[in-house]
């Protein structure tokens, strides 16, 4: 199912810890929707990702310069009015509301939900990644699920990737349409 272009949030946010497949998942959505991804661990700096290749938390102090330069190419595509679909862990409601902001509005998530297990076992078969498993733990910590916040879609991340992209971009669809809808009037 693709969504409808008018309808469609010019920028979506696919959330979650580490190892629940966010830039699987968002490849997967703007493939189909013909939008441009941005893998946002690549927007890091380069103390970020030393510090998590070294097993060490980020704070939030460590998080906002990358959160801003996510909110950067939000703003930048939706300024040129291009699609843009992007991986942010975005963890906590302020980083949500942070990456809102930028977007002047225009922003939906994806949010991939899963148990501990799960993420972990993922975590563990991935392949030169320098996120190490023993952080799950403080992600999950500092996790804020966006339960009740409006434009996010919750998708259970034990179903396979196809079937993940496919329930993302159907609930996407009904944000998309509640968002326009609200904005008609």
């Amino acid at each position: 199912m693709e969504l409808e272009k008018e309808s469609l949030p010019l920028a979506v946010v696919v959330m979650g810890v580490s190892g629940c497949g966010k830039s699987s998942v968002g490849a997967g959505i703007a493939a189909r929707n013909g939008m441009r991804f941005v893998e946002g661990d690549q927007l890091h700096p380069a103390r970020n990702v030393e510090k998590m290749a070294e097993g060490i938390p980020l704070t939030d102090a460590d998080r906002l310069p990358w959160l801003d330069r996510i909110g950067e190419e939000i703003n930048t595509a939706q300024k040129a009015s291009q699609g843009l679909v992007i991986s942010c862990s975005a963890l906590k409601k302020t980083y949500r509301d942070r990456l809102r902001q930028a977007a002047g509005g225009r922003l939906a998530f994806v949010f991939l939900e899963g148990t501990r297990d799960l993420l972990l076992s993922r975590m563990q078969a991935r392949q030169g990644h320098f996120m190490p498993a023993s952080l799950l733990d403080s992600q999950l910590q500092t996790l804020e699920p966006p339960t009740g916040e409006a434009g996010v879609v919750t998708v259970a991340i034990e179903n396979a990737l196809g079937d993940i992209v496919a329930l993302a971009c159907k609930g996407l669809s009904g944000v998309a349409v509640k968002r326009g809808d609200n904005h008609a009037g």
